[in-house]
């Protein structure tokens, strides 16, 4: 543990995104033994994964940013992190929205117009399910860079260890999501192979937003409120438009003792030892 808090917060970052990128790969890996898995587990661990990015979200991004900004002297403390929340927020959405209406088809011969819409939907469907997550991985990592570095940039109630348990609490959460790439895609076609590939590259954008945002927590100390409520906002609004649905459409229950486990183990450990 002393080599690891001896590193700079910049490789800090890069090692818990790189922990965060090997279990999704480790769940997209389902495909190559099981056509499917159990569904109660991942949803327990999307819901317990979800919980700990809600608790994570208050007590490691955005109290901390509001606590920065009056340490800063900021007349409203209150403002920086409300519009970084709502543009972190907004970045999901509207990152969602540009993926409903993109299109894509390989399929050329229009003959047969039932064929090719059929598997034209097939494509969209795959290319949308990689898309999306990769997509909302990039705050997720960014969430993770921004925690390290916040600790060198003298936030208060930035620690290490709320730091690396933000990381868990996210690669909980990667393997459900790993898997949950990996295996609609071997049941639209795709080999083994290639839907494991497909499945694991969705976690690979997480180490690059680790790096950036650490550094950006670490030299640019004025911005570092809204970058804060930034990862903040992002990450709960794809708790909400993501986790929270998709592991409570078919068991509610499981779905919501985990929230309510996940965020309840982030809250202790998060005030108890940060």
């Amino acid at each position: 543990m002393d080599w690891f808090l001896g590193l700079s917060p910049v490789i800090q970052a890069l090692i818990a995104t790189l922990f965060t990128w090997a279990i999704t790969a480790l769940g997209a890996a389902v495909v190559l033994f099981f056509k499917t898995i159990n569904r109660k587990v991942l949803d327990c661990m999307l819901g317990f994964g979800a919980g700990v990015m809600i608790a994570a979200s208050f007590w490691s991004l955005l109290n901390p940013a509001i606590q920065l900004c009056e340490d800063i002297g900021v007349r409203h403390a209150w403002f920086a992190p409300a519009m970084g929340f709502l543009a972190g927020g907004l970045f999901i959405v509207v990152s969602e929205k540009f993926l409903d209406k993109f299109y894509f088809t390989k399929w050329k011969d229009k003959k047969d117009k039932k064929d090719y819409e059929k598997g034209a939907d097939s494509v969209k469907r795959s290319l949308l399910l990689v898309a999306a997550v990769t997509i909302h991985n990039i705050p997720e990592g960014l969430a993770v860079g921004v925690a390290f570095g916040g600790v060198v940039a003298g936030v208060d109630g930035a620690t290490v260890l709320s730091a690396m348990l933000l990381a868990l609490g996210i690669g909980l959460q990667n393997f459900p999501e790993g898997a949950a790439v990996s295996l609609p895609l071997r049941r639209e076609g795709y080999s083994r192979q290639k839907s494991f590939l497909c499945g694991q590259a969705s976690g690979m954008v997480e180490p690059i937003a680790g790096v950036l945002g650490a550094f950006a927590a670490m030299t640019m100390r004025s911005m570092l409120p809204f970058l804060l409520a930034f990862a903040a906002g992002a990450m709960i609004s794809v708790v909400s438009s993501e986790l929270i649905p998709e592991s409570a459409s078919e068991n509610k229950n499981l779905a919501t003792i985990g929230v309510i486990l996940g965020f309840m183990v982030m809250m202790i450990m998060d005030v108890a030892l940060g």
